[in-house]
């Protein structure tokens, strides 16, 4: 692991100027400093907890960096202190995330790009646990953060879009019921569409042949813009699917990459599949006049900054390398301690490291066209 450039008691005082004021009264609150001891403030109790968590220093160093400091404790009094500090940590992070509320009486959309990752302890064969991400795409702050099991998949669901709200979301999100939801609840979505996962209709109800539809344009067009329905016939909302047509090299390579794909499992991919492989689609609640159908392919192309941030909390804090075993309180300690040292370092910017805002692909230059007839 890369540590900061500072030494860490130095560096401990500055992140001691980041956390919000309610930080001390909420270490009496959540019990997870109850009276003076050894461990004299709930700073000190805080600087295990970094220690531990931020700078993946063992039970026995903490001990050791303690004692130089005047405090003696054993290395059980120290696991045992750290498992008190789960409710507390776990309370304080939220309060780090970047605020919620648009500006008053403000019109500004704010737009949210969200992503997953996951992390397993040392040893592990499968994955243990997932980390939910949303990131503000002007601030480059994280607005939202969930930690949950495995088995607890990605999900619109997990961040309570609401009014003013735009998320931007890859295929994985492309789940009807949760994605008609939001809309519902006054967010919007700009979502990698998922054709196989989710039907679209047309507003009278029937189902639309998404093949068919896109044969209907004129060869020289690369983007088209199709008004659909998505999601269960009892929530059922309006959208517009945006498909940009890629250059003939990009389309055969994305070909070959889906016959490589189902080869792998055995499975020949049928005419459909092969013939929407050769499209960019992605769909989203904000009518064209609003968001015109180039500016919702880049701006989706823009979802790229959420996993960087992800690879650097990776690359320069090991977030995905769990110290403790799975299951244990210990273990919870160290995933919310991490992200919570993670937001006190400031490492999701990406003017840090100079790296690009785009994302290396396709459609670099759109032409937006009219919205395709597709009623039969």
């Amino acid at each position: 692991m890369q540590l900061p450039p500072t030494h860490p008691d130095t560096l401990f005082e500055d992140l001691l100027q980041d956390l919000p004021p309610e930080t001390i009264a909420m270490a009496h609150e959540f019990k997870a400093f109850s009276r003076a001891r050894k461990i004299k403030t709930p700073q000190d109790l805080l600087r295990v907890v970094l220690l531990y968590c931020g700078l993946d220093y063992s039970e026995r160093a903490i001990a050791g960096n303690l004692a130089l400091l005047g405090t003696r404790l054993s290395d059980s009094a120290i696991h045992g202190r750290l498992k008190a500090c789960l409710p507390w940590v776990k309370a304080l992070l939220p309060q780090m995330l970047y605020p919620t509320a648009g500006e008053p009486g403000g019109p500004r959309r704010r737009f949210i790009v969200i992503d997953g990752s996951t992390v397993q302890s040392p040893g592990a064969k499968a994955t243990q646990y997932r980390l939910h991400i949303g990131l503000d795409l002007v601030t480059l702050e994280v607005s939202h953060l969930l930690i949950s099991e495995v088995t607890t998949g990605e999900s619109l669901r997990h961040f309570g879009l609401g009014p003013g709200e735009v998320g931007v979301v890859d295929r994985g999100y492309c789940h009807p019921q949760a994605v008609a939801a939001t809309v519902q609840a006054g967010g919007h979505v700009v979502m990698r569409f998922n054709p196989h996962n989710m039907p679209v209709y047309h507003e009278d109800g029937r189902v639309l042949d998404l093949m068919a539809a896109l044969k209907k344009q004129a060869s020289r067009r690369t983007l088209c813009t199709i008004p659909v329905w998505v999601g269960p016939a009892e929530q059922r909302v309006q959208g517009w699917l945006h498909a940009y047509r890629l250059p003939p090299e990009q389309a055969n390579q994305a070909r070959a990459a889906c016959r490589k794909r189902n080869s792998k499992k055995g499975h020949t991919p049928q005419a459909k599949t092969l013939y929407l492989a050769a499209w960019v689609l992605v769909w989203t609640s904000l009518a064209p006049e609003e968001l015109a159908a180039p500016s919702v392919m880049q701006l989706y192309r823009l979802r790229w900054q959420v996993e960087l941030a992800i690879k650097r909390w990776k690359s320069l804090l090991d977030a995905d390398a769990l110290r403790a075993r799975y299951g244990s309180p210990l273990a919870l300690v160290w995933l919310h301690g991490k992200l919570l040292y993670a937001l006190l370092a400031g490492t999701t910017d990406a003017t840090h490291h100079g790296r690009s805002v785009g994302a290396p692909g396709w459609g670099a230059e759109l032409d937006l066209v009219a919205p395709l007839d597709v009623d039969a």
